[in-house]
């Protein structure tokens, strides 16, 4: 184990902590605005108490997010310095357009949100609300542009120092931000973040519905799960649809992978689609096939006898690990399948007016839960290792980006500090996090405008209430 595979793992480790929270606070963010504007249009009380419920989650995660989020930029300069020289003129303004524009806003009205209640009208918390979820959305569009650009890099010429050394340099901005894959990637990873927050709360409503406690509220938010997923899911096929055609275009290689396609048989019309298989590399085949002739052409190229480059047409040094591109598409692609059946079957039962009495569709809402985030990783596995062995496609070699004077030993250290960190920060957030969830959307007093609430502090202090035993019914009694 060298620097270089020690640092890909830290950096696997750290990011796949990290992208749990943002994509559950940019969903749970626009959850919050569509809830609020709720309580101002029909002042139902029940759908304040389900605004607060879900504001102390926020809280919490959102501060685990910013913790996770500030540890994975110090990799940039410790284990990829060479990266950060070479490409720094780029990202660099990319993630302070990210900090100047979302991360100000959010922290702006962030303080109005959590603990403005009391002190502000409704519209101008309303007002707050809706700013904090379009900071999250501005967040999403620069870290995408960001990565984007590494995965299909454009609007940038390359200059040579003194000592022969080279660093990219921005010619076209615009042609920077809006390169090929970005409006593909960007709907993409935010309908992921909507549709990993329907599922947390589809999954949570059925848990309470389950147990016979909170039961209005849970109800309604099932309901409001239901209809979520079922336009989305389909939105999320057609954008992967989409965005598969553009990784054919701009990244063959990568397309060729998430197929395990080795070699293209001239005599074979039109090109399978593999179900199943068993990558084997070091013989260039798969093994234990499972392939649907023809089905591969219509769905990858949408032309009967359409066919894709093989993995044979480049040289083994420039294809990435099969396996684990095919496998992670494969369990994303099973779940968003899965998605998309539940969502339709529970609209049916919500129709008939059995959704919230079914057992088997609250048990599969309640199973489903972490859907999202395993999708939502899955989905970054097949872009990260599948752009291998580049860091900036096709131009700079994830070897030449690491860090030439950081040591494995060093690398190893921090990757095992951050595991015990990790466990124990993000293990006692979860923990806290599920100790919310079972007190759930207990009944929120009257506004008293007087004052007499705690100091605004930070995102974690928000949740106030006690979170020992059971949850409360809409009474406020214990179950």
């Amino acid at each position: 184990m060298d620097a270089l595979l020690l640092s890909r793992i830290q950096f696997g480790f750290v990011i796949s902590f990290h992208i749990l929270f943002p994509a559950f606070t940019i969903g749970l963010a626009n959850w919050l605005a569509f809830v609020e504007w709720r309580w101002l249009r029909t002042r139902d009380d029940l759908w304040r108490d389900v605004y607060f419920f879900w504001l102390k989650i926020f809280a919490v995660s959102f501060g685990m997010g910013v913790v996770s989020g500030i540890v994975m930029s110090f990799q940039f300069g410790t284990n990829w310095a060479e990266l950060s020289a070479r490409a720094g003129n780029i990202l660099g303004p990319l993630l302070s357009y990210e900090v100047l524009t979302a991360f100000f806003l959010e922290a702006t009205f962030l303080g109005v949100m959590l603990f403005g209640w009391r002190r502000v009208s409704d519209r101008l918390h309303f007002f707050a609300t809706c700013m904090v979820a379009l900071g999250t959305l501005i967040s999403t569009f620069w870290i995408i542009a960001a990565n984007s650009w590494m995965q299909t890099p454009q609007g940038y010429r390359i200059v040579y120092g003194a000592a022969g050394d080279w660093s990219f340099e921005p010619a076209d901005w615009m042609a920077i931000i809006f390169n090929p894959s970005f409006p593909y990637r960007l709907a993409h990873m935010v309908l992921a973040a909507f549709i990993t927050t329907c599922f947390v709360v589809g999954g949570i409503s059925a848990w309470y519905l389950r147990r016979g406690v909170h039961v209005a509220a849970a109800t309604r938010m099932l309901q409001l799960a239901v209809a979520f997923a079922a336009i989305s899911v389909p939105a999320q096929i057609a954008v992967g649809d989409l965005h598969g055609l553009e990784v054919g275009r701009y990244q063959p290689t990568k397309l060729a992978a998430i197929e395990a396609h080795w070699r293209d048989d001239a005599t074979t019309p039109g090109l399978p689609l593999v179900l199943f298989a068993v990558p084997n590399a070091q013989q260039e085949r798969n093994d234990y096939e499972v392939a649907v002739p023809r089905l591969g052409s219509v769905i990858l190229t949408h032309t009967w006898n359409g066919r894709i480059k093989p993995l044979t047409d480049v040289a083994a040094s420039e294809r990435p690990p099969v396996a684990p591109v095919f496998f992670s598409f494969r369990i994303m692609v099973g779940l968003g399948i899965l998605m998309l059946v539940l969502a339709f079957a529970s609209l049916w039962a919500w129709r008939r007016q059995t959704l919230a009495r079914s057992r088997w569709l609250l048990a599969s809402w309640q199973a489903m839960l972490p859907s999202g985030f395993i999708a939502l990783l899955c989905g970054w596995y097949v872009t990260e290792i599948g752009r291998q062995p580049y860091v900036v496609y096709g131009v700079l070699r994830t070897a030449d980006a690491v860090s030439r004077n950081v040591g494995a030993g060093s690398v190893l250290a921090s990757l095992v500090i951050y595991a015990l960190v990790y466990a124990i920060i993000f293990g006692s957030g979860i923990w806290y996090l599920l100790k919310l969830f079972r007190v759930g959307p207990v009944k929120q007093p009257p506004k008293d405008t007087r004052g007499g609430e705690k100091t605004p502090a930070r995102p974690l202090s928000m949740p106030d209430e006690h979170v020992d035993g059971g949850g409360l019914d809409e009474a406020g009694a214990r179950p």
